[in-house]
């Protein structure tokens, strides 16, 4: 069996009036990530991972920026669109482990609603964790979040 791994990063600055969604899941939260879509840096992470390891470039090729029919747009139907092209590549994914760096929101109490929703849209186990730089950077003060994923892909 053929075996590819990708690994994918993304980081948005983080805005007052802005909804939060992570991972799928609109999070109650003084501020959002700023972003051309909702700015969800987890299904970035995550979409560029997928794409990553199949070799098909990356999310800002895929769904440009400067493209107008992406304003706004849910990332996780771009995560959807994405795997759709992954899968027509001839892969599947085996599994994808993302994790979320910055000192708030917790997320927790939403870790469970968020691997749901990611696992879903791929059909496979998406597992989500958290993690701060113990205030250090701009994630550890405050002025936005990252994101990182590896997703591991096998031949269908």
């Amino acid at each position: 069996m053929s075996f590819r791994v990708g690994i994918g990063v993304d980081a948005h600055a983080l805005e007052e009036g802005v909804p939060l969604v992570l991972g799928g899941v609109r999070i109650d939260h003084p501020r959002g990530l700023a972003g051309h879509s909702d700015g969800d840096v987890l299904a970035h992470a995550l979409t560029d991972a997928l794409l990553g390891a199949a070799g098909l470039g990356d999310i800002g090729a895929l769904f440009p920026s400067d493209d107008e029919r992406h304003r706004g747009a849910d990332s996780v139907e771009l995560l959807r669109e994405a795997y759709r092209r992954v899968r027509e590549a001839g892969w599947t994914l085996v599994n994808a482990d993302c994790i979320l760096v910055g000192e708030e929101p917790k997320i927790a109490p939403h870790r469970d609603a968020m691997c749901r929703v990611l696992s879903e849209a791929l059909d496979g186990e998406v597992n989500v964790r958290a993690t701060t730089t113990d205030r250090l950077g701009f994630t550890g003060r405050g002025e936005g979040l990252a994101a990182h994923a590896v997703a591991l892909l096998a031949r269908a």
